[in-house]
């Protein structure tokens, strides 16, 4: 097989999930956040896993992505739309029984006037300045707003991946400020906000990266693993150029593995040069440049070549290759692409 594995332990998700709900404060439901894809891991297979787990809320970025979690899941679970209702959106909206976290006036004006008694919530903005209703927005509209029975108030945290960063408290007595005596449920953690502690926690938290063995949830369970498969080896002399502009050159007579993978497949080219490959427990230098379905690897160290060579995998996390690459682990993630030949471990 030339295509590159994706192993996805579907197991490893719930676990993680379960983890989380533990961890949240007693009585506060624990929801998913499954957008992009399942942070491009595959919706269907993920949101039913999660199901199975316990899951009975989720959360996704449009309402096109809410389609596919109820096509996936059937009637019941609570599917929450980030983006709130965008003009257009008010059949999906209906027919799919989504639910809209409505982000601005306008928003719950077009909810409200298109869908007189459906289902939504409310986002507001606490000091990440990116969606939902400012402080100012909110005063004026509460009264109309809450008279229609949102099921939902939340806020979204900007550094919760940094526990001392004093944003953090401001955001929560900025939520507090809002949203204090409307005896409406309330969300304001994400993983991050989780592992904040309770205080973050209110009625309902929303764990996301830390789904899928991302940070920063240092105790979650690895979930994915990309092998890479070698097509051939060949013996350079020292001098000579592997790749693309001759971006690299032995410096002494080197075997060379060519191994299936590149940036088409989501393997981003700033880890040209840079990256490192493991053959079990030995690693092995990516040289020269990232090409769109190619690797090149110095295996001169084995003693054999193996079938195939991991890029992630027990001994280089999602989060480590992307401090190789200088993003994070959310970018590698949902760039896995189509072509990936993706097993599912724990599908039912």
């Amino acid at each position: 097989m030339a295509t590159a594995i994706l192993t996805i332990d579907l197991d490893a998700i719930a676990a993680n999930w379960r983890a989380l709900d533990r961890a949240s404060a007693s009585g506060v439901q624990t929801a998913a956040v499954v957008k992009a894809d399942a942070y491009g891991l595959g919706v269907a297979p993920v949101v039913r896993r999660l199901a199975e787990a316990g899951a009975r809320r989720f959360f996704v970025a449009a309402a096109e992505e809410g389609v596919a979690v109820r096509r996936a899941l059937g009637p019941g679970p609570q599917i929450n739309i980030l983006s709130g209702h965008m003009t257009g959106d008010a059949p999906l909206i209906r027919d799919h029984d989504l639910t809209p976290m409505l982000n601005s006036l306008d928003q719950v004006t077009r909810h409200l006037e298109t869908l007189p008694g459906h289902a939504f919530g409310i986002q507001l903005d606490t000091g990440m300045n990116r969606l939902g209703m400012e402080e100012a927005e909110w005063e004026a509209a509460a009264p109309f707003v809450l008279e229609a029975s949102p099921v939902l108030l939340m806020s979204h945290l900007a550094c919760a991946d940094d526990p001392d960063h004093g944003l953090n408290e401001v955001q929560l007595a900025n939520f507090r400020a809002m949203t204090d005596g409307t005896e409406v449920p309330r969300s304001l953690a994400a993983t991050g906000g989780i592992l904040l502690g309770p205080n973050y926690h209110f009625d309902l938290t929303r764990p996301g990266i830390g789904l899928y063995g991302g940070r920063p949830y240092e105790g979650a369970a690895p979930v994915v693993r990309l092998s890479l498969p070698v097509i051939q080896t060949r013996s350079v002399a020292a001098g000579e150029a592997v790749g693309y502009s001759c971006a690299w050159v032995a410096d002494k007579p080197a075997l060379i593995a060519t191994v299936q993978g590149g940036y088409a497949d989501g393997i981003i080219r700033s880890l040209s040069g840079r990256a490192t490959l493991w053959a079990g427990d030995v690693p092995c230098p990516l040289v020269g440049r990232v090409s769109m379905d190619l690797i090149t690897v110095d295996v001169s160290h084995l003693d054999e070549v193996p079938e195939a060579l991991d890029l992630i995998g027990p001994h280089q996390s999602v989060d480590r290759l992307a401090d190789v690459a200088g993003t994070i682990g959310y970018e590698l993630l949902t760039r896995m692409a189509p072509r990936l030949n993706r097993v599912l471990l724990g599908a039912k």
